[in-house]
């Protein structure tokens, strides 16, 4: 496989294909999906497999870190039911429509299985990057939704892949589901802890930023190591940094890894839709044990399959609820059938699901070529391309139809943190200079520019050199009261009063502030 040709070309195709999708209005992991067929079918491509240990041990810890730290914890406490039934009975529920339309239209038990916990679970990356543009709540419970029903769909697979060398039993079935999740979650919260004591004992940017790598692949690596869902290792653990970071991490290391993950991200996530699209001309030439019009056919009947369960639950589940629950609280977050629709709709899969038929073994445990490992890779790849086409082309149609309400809650959340925040400079202004050892004009300026949001650092002195003094001392001051303005801030997001969007924002800036004003005083006179 010419490895430095496929480096160079799917990064070039991510450039022109990001740039194109954006060009059309069309979300680019489509356009980079069609593009890596396109360049599968070239004859020095052709046959390229995907390792996929490259996805499920590289790519998937490192994306579901990213969209870990990026999400919104609050709102996944607020639709915490919703999410954890999404995220388990749904996958259970997708997996067995799976199995059984397929086995009823010709395919065996365990290749119909295994298709059910493969084709299960929606995609993080692609919800990430072909369902932007939602509301806060929609798309949050979408991503969170993608984050942990990857651990449940694999636990799946896992058991659809081991009953075809060997029954499996009740107890089986309840220790690997215990042990995935329990085991998951713990080894989240350790990795989490560790991070936090290393992060309090290396200050310098560049060390910070090593340990902000390490931590996902950690997680991933010491679930595994027990059995347990190295996905759920991964998301706990981020959810946890997500909270504790404003805390323990520098501004210059906050600054630095955020640039760091921005990039490694987006090559990851468009890279990866390249790599698939040109997996699945794979699949179509790898396919032997059927003909293409049987295969063709068990594939529409998988995605119709996906679809009609996805969509019977969104429509049936939270009526269900309502019955149940009928606490003024929970009426107050009920949406219509309509409103539904866009999160029903937007059930994407993605490598997740390539990674996981690629991972059948070629032969059982005693020798024998495994059941349908060619048609298992046929099918996820064909419902892989129609759930990102049908369903990603139509999701913006689909939005516009529902007539999603208009959602103002962050800029009204925006706007609290940034009085408070103003405030809470103003009040620790006197006792911060005054341990700085400042009177006079240095803490009237930063006063009247906190008051009135003036351009009160063009007010210089005369003389250049008192001036620069009275800058050092200005800029000393400024930097100060930052600390108190990025608390106020975190304490707002841990009272619930501001999302977490709106503290990352907010802290942005204050970070972009504190590393120019601490590079302006190392800087020499």
């Amino acid at each position: 496989m010419p490895t430095l040709e496929l480096i160079v070309v799917v990064l070039v195709v991510l450039l022109a294909g990001t740039a194109l999708g954006r060009r059309l209005g069309v979300a680019p992991p489509l356009v980079l999906l069609v593009a890596g067929v396109l360049v599968g079918l070239l004859p020095v491509f052709r046959g390229l497999t995907v390792p996929p240990e490259l996805v499920l041990l590289v790519v998937l810890p490192a994306l579901l870190y990213w969209e870990s730290l990026t999400t919104s914890l609050r709102e996944i406490r607020a639709n915490l039911r919703v999410i954890v039934l999404s995220s388990v009975l749904l996958v259970l529920l997708t997996a067995a429509a799976v199995a059984v339309v397929l086995h009823a239209l010709g395919v065996p038990w365990g290749p119909a299985w295994i298709l059910g916990g493969v084709l299960a679970p929606t995609d993080a990356t692609a919800v990430a990057g072909v369902a932007r543009g939602m509301p806060r709540r929609t798309l949050t419970t979408l991503r969170a939704e993608s984050l942990v029903n990857d651990g449940t769909a694999l636990v799946v697979y896992a058991i659809a892949v081991h009953a075809v060398a060997e029954p499996v039993t009740g107890g089986y079935l309840a220790g690997r589901f215990a042990i995935s999740y329990v085991g998951g979650a713990a080894a989240g919260v350790l990795v989490w802890w560790l991070a936090v004591q290393l992060r309090e004992r290396a200050r310098e940017p560049l060390q910070q930023s090593v340990i902000s790598l390490l931590t996902p692949f950690a997680a991933f690596l010491l679930a595994e190591l027990v059995h347990a869902s190295g996905v759920l290792a991964v998301v706990v653990a981020g959810l946890l940094i997500s909270q504790s970071g404003p805390r323990v991490i520098p501004a210059a290391a906050r600054v630095q890894s955020q640039s760091f993950w921005a990039v490694v991200s987006h090559v990851l996530n468009g890279g990866l839709f390249v790599l698939v699209g040109m997996q699945l001309v794979t699949a179509a030439d790898g396919l032997s044990s059927t003909d293409a019009w049987h295969a063709a056919g068990w594939t529409g009947a998988a995605f119709v399959a996906v679809i009609g369960t996805r969509m019977l639950w969104f429509h049936t589940v939270p009526y269900v609820i309502r019955t149940l629950d009928r606490r003024p609280v929970q009426r107050t977050r009920r949406v219509s059938w309509r409103h539904r629709m866009p999160g029903a709709w937007a059930g994407f899969r993605g490598a997740v699901s390539l990674a996981a038929a690629l991972g059948v073994p070629e032969t059982t445990g005693d020798g024998a070529s495994f059941p349908g490992r060619d048609l298992i890779v046929f099918v996820t790849g064909g419902v892989i391309l129609a759930t990102l086409l049908i369903q990603g082309l139509t999701l913006p149609a689909v939005v516009r139809w529902a007539r999603l309400p208009t959602d103002g809650a962050l800029d009204d959340e925006r706007h609290e943190a940034e009085q408070v925040a103003t405030r809470a400079a103003l009040d620790a202004l006197p006792v911060e200079a005054e341990r700085l050892g400042l009177t006079g004009k240095v803490v009237a300026k930063l006063e009247a520019e906190y008051r009135m949001h003036a351009e009160a650092l063009e007010q210089t002195d005369d003389d250049p050199a008192d001036g620069r003094v009275r800058e050092a001392d200005f800029d000393a001051l400024r930097l100060a009261v930052l600390a108190h303005k990025r608390a106020a801030v975190v304490r707002l997001r841990d009272r619930q009063r501001i999302d977490d969007i709106v503290l990352r924002e907010l802290q942005a800036q204050l970070d972009a502030e504190e590393v120019r004003l601490t590079r302006g005083a190392l800087a020499p006179e």
